[in-house]
């Protein structure tokens, strides 16, 4: 759900002119949370549901009862939420999500298993033919990995929105993809853009200007289309990523600055992550567990 291969349009310059955001100069370690709690108070548009506890791993069949006692956790926060499958448990969250007065962007998990596919486009076809799906996302990051070509992603998205004609319909993967893919641009009816200056390996003072080139350029080549933010964040601790170094104080003064940002230019932006997830260290190393606003245990990490 993040990638992690180099794609950079704009290089760093370290120049003082690529400095944005938040001024923390001279702000104590505790000040520097209080600010994230007050950032994190005042409300974000929206977050990705991360559904597996300790010991859970994609492929475990999950409980309404994690799912409600999750959201009942992030609902005071953020208005919307975002899934990535529609089967397994992830099925329950748009639907409890609706029950506690939240709007939902739905995913169907696309991969090399085309059994699995057709389960997650019907799954999802049927959540939003209940009334549970105000976004619905077919697919997340499949051209990045190379699960599937554009001809058999774009068999999916005009699948759905053939299927839920009045349904906002889009595709997620990283910015630079719907440049490369302008077919996929043209079929979605909007842009999901996820946007990681940490994997690219940018320093924490300049992530910020690098992360509004990112949005620039998906926004670019939108031909017009709304663009959101599916996916950005930095994570608290683990290996850094060249000049991105992983630590809690640069996860605090990136979410402040993102979110701040987003909020000023009304720009709409799902924060990555909730939770902190322990089985995504084997795909992301050991950086990968240390993603959330919260930690594994389901508190606040600061």
């Amino acid at each position: 759900m993040s990638y992690r291969e180099n794609h950079p349009r704009y290089k760093n310059t370290n120049d003082a002119s690529s400095l944005s955001g938040v001024n923390f100069d001279g702000l104590t370690v505790d000040q520097l949370k209080k600010l994230w709690l007050e950032t994190l108070k005042s409300g974000m548009h929206g977050i990705c549901f991360s559904l597996y506890e300790d010991g859970q791993q994609p492929g475990d069949i999950i409980t309404p009862d994690q799912v409600r006692r999750r959201l009942n956790i992030l609902k005071p926060y953020t208005k919307w939420i975002r899934s990535f499958s529609c089967i397994e448990g992830n099925e329950h969250i748009p639907v409890i999500a609706k029950e506690l007065g939240m709007k939902t962007m739905v995913g169907a998990w696309l991969g090399k298993d085309l059994e699995l596919n057709e389960k997650e486009i019907d799954g999802l076809i049927d959540l939003a033919n209940k009334g549970m799906v105000d976004i619905a996302a077919v697919g997340n990051e499949v051209l990045y990995r190379n699960d599937l070509n554009e001809g058999e992603l774009l068999d999916y998205i005009y699948t759905v929105k053939e299927s839920l004609p009045h349904i906002t319909v889009g595709y997620v993967d990283a910015y630079y993809e719907f440049s490369q893919h302008p077919k996929i641009t043209e079929a979605c009816d909007v842009i999901l853009s996820n946007c990681y200056p940490y994997w690219e390996g940018t320093a924490l003072p300049y992530s910020l200007n690098h992360m509004q080139h990112m949005y620039n350029q998906a926004k670019e080549s939108a031909n017009g289309k709304k663009v959101i933010i599916t996916e950005t964040g930095w994570p608290s601790q683990g290996s850094s990523q060249k000049e991105a170094e992983s630590s809690a104080e640069n996860a605090i003064k990136y979410f402040i600055n993102s979110i701040s940002w987003a909020k000023k230019q009304d720009i709409e932006l799902f924060y990555f992550s909730s939770f902190d997830e322990s089985w995504k260290t084997g795909d992301e190393g050991d950086v990968g567990a240390y993603w959330g606003l919260w930690d594994k245990h389901e508190q606040l990490k600061f």
